[in-house]
């Protein structure tokens, strides 16, 4: 795995627009970076396919185990949540996508996985979308990418329709967020492709009418996929309602998803799985013994409220408004370095099937909203 570099294409902005892809700044700073790129090689791409593949089928069964065993407790789950997600469970709702973040260890070339983006992973679109027009720029076509992204979304759609209820698939994110409606509008598109009818509702505009949640024109809505997180939902003054739908509403994400994309899924994993070589140690609320670790809310995002402790001493922190429902503490990992920061791996999941990569850079070693996304190739 190297980064390499490229002469800048100096319209290189409004090529990103010319394809919607609106946010490649922030405050007149690069978030996309085009001058750069991994170039990894197939051996590499095979192992995150394969470690993905593996940690997907372990995810599946640690919900499992926490359903049987009634853990709930463990993710701070709210009572009246908890028949909604045995229930999806059940039922096997459909689950569209996520994204596994991995460190990679440039010496002993070892995946581990972070965290399991579950719920609402963002950098789809560039990564489907982004990179591959930017491989296409700066070089020939015959090269190649770790990317079946865009195919694998319309084919999980398309697979999806016999089970989805009713006519209209809604797509919903709050208002006034550029990167998350960028998003939905790709999955959206997505799901258009594939043959699926669809509709979009901001989530501040989905109402409830007593027995049902019904859009702006007052039709109920049966099927919805949402950027927008379980914990968030759940607290809204509409969570009860979530639970009383007399349509008992397909949300995409289902709310099994919640397990998933809280960090106490890690420890859990450990447990079950412990010394597998794609994880890291993790424990609840204490490091056991761990000297190098990172501690971690159960609930955060964007690499808020995060501690990482070397020696048993705290050498970094972020941030934020999270903790109260509990922390993790899981083991330091290597993460890769170049000059120009460190670099998280993003695996991404969908229909089951891994199919495609990004890369996050950091200035520092936590991955933020301020990280930079880097494409790649594969090297001939």
């Amino acid at each position: 795995m190297q980064l390499k570099k490229v002469s800048i294409d100096p319209n290189w902005k409004s090529r990103l627009e010319s394809i919607g892809y609106g946010y490649h700044s922030l405050d007149d700073v690069p978030y996309w970076v085009d001058d750069r790129y991994y170039e990894i090689t197939a051996g590499e791409a095979d192992s995150i396919y394969q470690a993905t593949a593996d940690l997907w089928q372990m995810c599946l069964k640690a919900v499992e185990h926490v359903i049987q065993h009634k853990l709930y407790h463990l993710f701070h789950i709210p009572a009246f949540m908890v028949h909604h997600i045995e229930r999806s469970w059940e039922k096997d709702e459909p689950s569209i996508y996520g994204r596994f973040d991995f460190a990679y260890d440039s010496q002993s070339r070892k995946l581990k996985m972070l965290e399991f983006n579950a719920d609402t992973p963002t950098s789809l679109f560039e990564s489907g979308i982004v990179q591959w027009y930017w491989k296409n720029h700066y070089f020939s076509e015959t090269t190649d990418q770790y990317n079946s992204i865009h195919e694998q979304l319309i084919q999980s759609w398309r697979a999806l329709i016999p089970y989805l209820k009713g006519e209209i698939l809604y797509f919903s994110c709050a208002k006034e967020t550029l990167e998350d409606l960028t998003n939905v509008e790709y999955l959206r598109d997505t799901a258009i492709q594939a043959g699926i009818q669809t509709e979009l509702i901001y989530m501040d505009d989905i109402g409830w009418d007593g027995r049902a949640f019904v859009d702006l024109e007052g039709y109920e809505i049966q099927t919805i996929f949402k950027l927008y997180p379980w914990e968030w939902m759940v607290k809204e003054e509409f969570g009860n309602d979530i639970v009383h739908d007399i349509n008992e509403a397909q949300w995409i994400e289902p709310s099994w998803k919640m397990l998933l994309s809280n960090k106490a899924i890690l420890p859990i994993l450990w447990e079950l799985f412990p010394h597998h070589p794609n994880l890291l140690k993790a424990y609840f609320n204490e490091p056991k013994g761990m000297r190098h670790f990172v501690r971690k809310p159960i609930l955060s995002r964007e690499g808020a409220n995060i501690e990482m402790f070397y020696d048993k001493e705290m050498i970094y922190a972020t941030d934020g408004v999270y903790g109260e429902e509990g922390y993790i503490c899981q083991e330091l990992a290597t993460l890769h370095r170049e000059e120009t920061g460190f670099s998280v791996i993003g695996s991404w999941i969908i229909g089951q099937e891994a199919c495609g990569i990004s890369f996050r850079e950091s200035d520092m070693p936590i991955t933020t909203d301020q990280s930079r996304f880097i494409p790649h190739i594969i090297k001939n």
